[in-house]
């Protein structure tokens, strides 16, 4: 069952270890078959040395594995509730990467101050409000996926394809599993740059907001003129 989505799956888990951004068996990532209701996403625990193919697990939108000899991701519900609210997105990547963790634990938004930010992020990279006792006891994994939903209210996740979940690490999407990935790795390279820049300079100085809207328009605009045609 959906065995290109499940390679396409497998081989993005595999990049976002090779890209250094998830130690041991931390971070996962997912896509979704739109047409079928069905995610792919990686197994639980399965260190990424070991893990095929063949490991990858595929869920409905309710939770309920449809193929797999596997359990999937403990963050599986948090993947589910994103894809259903964010139509626009088909794959997801969550990682507990050093410098995005950090601005999560302190609870901060990333400015965006400067150019590489506003090349891939239409601003600042949200930061959650923390979760409540009655979430945590509740429905953990679907109360990550509600607050994260609750932050982009009145963003769009097409533009802001990033955040970071309070006391708890980031979450990055796009148009596929390769694409959540790549936005995942600039991401915590986005963070690293901020920590340096916190450390040289205080207060923060975001940029201006007509730079920011030019370099995001050149590589996402409706007449975008980055790259080759």
């Amino acid at each position: 069952m959906l065995s290109h989505l499940r390679e396409a799956v497998y081989r993005a888990n595999i990049e976002l270890n090779d890209r250094g951004v998830v130690l041991y068996t931390w971070g996962n990532v997912s896509a979704i078959d739109r047409e079928r209701g069905l995610v792919v996403i990686k197994p639980s625990g399965v260190p990424y040395e070991t893990m095929t193919a063949d490991d990858m697990v595929v869920v409905d939108l309710e939770n309920n594995v449809v193929w797999g000899d596997k359990k999937p991701s403990s963050d599986t519900k948090t993947h589910t509730v994103l894809y259903k609210a964010f139509s626009q997105i088909g794959g997801i990547s969550h990682t507990h990467s050093r410098h995005a963790v950090a601005w999560a634990q302190a609870r901060r938004e990333i400015p965006c101050l400067g150019t590489t930010q506003a090349d891939y992020c239409a601003g600042v990279v949200p930061c959650t409000d923390p979760l409540s006792i009655e979430d945590v006891t509740r429905d953990y994994e679907g109360a990550t996926g509600e607050a994260i939903i609750r932050r982009f209210e009145g963003l769009d996740p097409v533009a802001v394809p990033m955040v970071l979940l309070a006391g708890h690490g980031p979450f990055a999407w796009g148009k596929d599993a390769d694409e959540s990935v790549r936005n995942a790795v600039i991401l915590e390279e986005i963070a690293h740059m901020a920590t340096i820049t916190a450390t040289v300079s205080s207060p923060l100085k975001p940029l201006e907001n007509y730079v920011l809207d030019y370099h995001y328009q050149r590589k996402h605009g409706k007449d975008a003129w980055y790259g080759q045609r």
